[in-house]
């Protein structure tokens, strides 16, 4: 018999808009600080650019001690980073970034985004690290469309993955700590059951359309918190899009300040002083 995990709570994701950016956040929020390891969730839009923008607003920053995963579900987006990293991922594509021991990077609008506008959907996920790893060597992967997997199965749920394994596939990603992430578009209807090992904290946030997990429904722009189980069984009473991740706690304390998560107050100290000595490496062109 399979113990299908239930839904304890619902964190609705609260708006933070960066100017014309529209932004929602349901972690960290009331009563969620993260879903260890899964820290920090911001979706932005989503909205349409009109032609002549000034694109998004993410000049070059640090990040030292954690792992960031941007998913392009609509529009485009250009990363380039101090340790050499640089793509313009599209629609369908995502960009996973090892910040580790330190790096500075910068996720903007392309040209053609900023001359012609468009429609833009982005999620940005930052995944923690443990202290045996945060100073692990920095690393940047981006990946198009193409490079994912994708599958359907038999109810007609596709399934993009994105790191470790869904149902036999590989995805393109294997994290430095068996993190398994995808993005699941629900047709109106389609039900959608997936094992996840008892133990392992489920990410679970709904994107568009309307869900329910082990019948409870949870409304679009929230992040459903789950009981413990061996398997996470999704309904879609509506086309639906959900980002769906599972990993093994870390169980580590979390001392974040800004652009750094370590595990003391002292070592964000460290980080702010090494990256104002240019230990990060110089900032990348914008």
């Amino acid at each position: 018999m399979t113990q299908p995990r239930s839904v304890l709570r619902l964190h609705p994701a609260h708006r933070d808009d960066i100017g014309d950016l529209t932004t929602r956040r349901p972690v960290p929020g009331p009563g969620l600080d993260q879903v260890d390891p899964f820290l920090f969730l911001n979706h932005h839009g989503p909205q349409t650019y009109a032609p002549g923008n000034a694109g998004l607003p993410f000049g070059p920053h640090p990040h030292r001690g954690f792992e960031t995963v941007t998913f392009i579900l609509d529009g485009e987006l250009a990363h380039n980073d101090s340790g050499g990293g640089e793509s313009i991922i599209k629609a369908g594509g995502i960009q996973w970034m090892t910040a580790g021991s330190g790096l500075i990077h910068a996720e903007l609008s392309p040209a053609d985004f900023k001359r012609d506008g468009g429609p833009m959907e982005i999620l940005q996920l930052w995944v923690n690290l443990p202290s045996r790893l945060k100073m692990t060597k920095p690393d940047y992967v981006g990946l198009q469309k193409s490079d994912i997997p994708t599958f359907v199965t038999e109810d007609g749920v596709t399934v993009e993955p994105v790191s470790g394994e869904w149902f036999g596939v590989a995805a393109p990603i294997q994290s430095l700590i068996d993190i398994h992430l995808a993005v699941v578009r629900l047709p109106a209807g389609a039900r959608f059951e997936t094992p996840v090992a008892p133990g392992r904290n489920v990410f679970l946030y709904g994107v568009k359309g309307e869900i329910a997990v082990a019948g409870t429904p949870v409304p679009q722009w929230n992040l459903a918190a789950l009981s413990d189980g061996d398997t996470v069984e999704i309904t879609a009473q509506t086309d639906a899009v959900v980002l769906l991740g599972h990993a093994q706690p870390i169980g580590e304390p979390v001392f974040s300040h800004g652009p750094f998560v370590m595990n003391t107050r002292e070592e964000i100290i460290q980080a702010v002083q090494d990256y104002q000595s240019g230990k990060f490496g110089p900032p990348p062109r914008v």
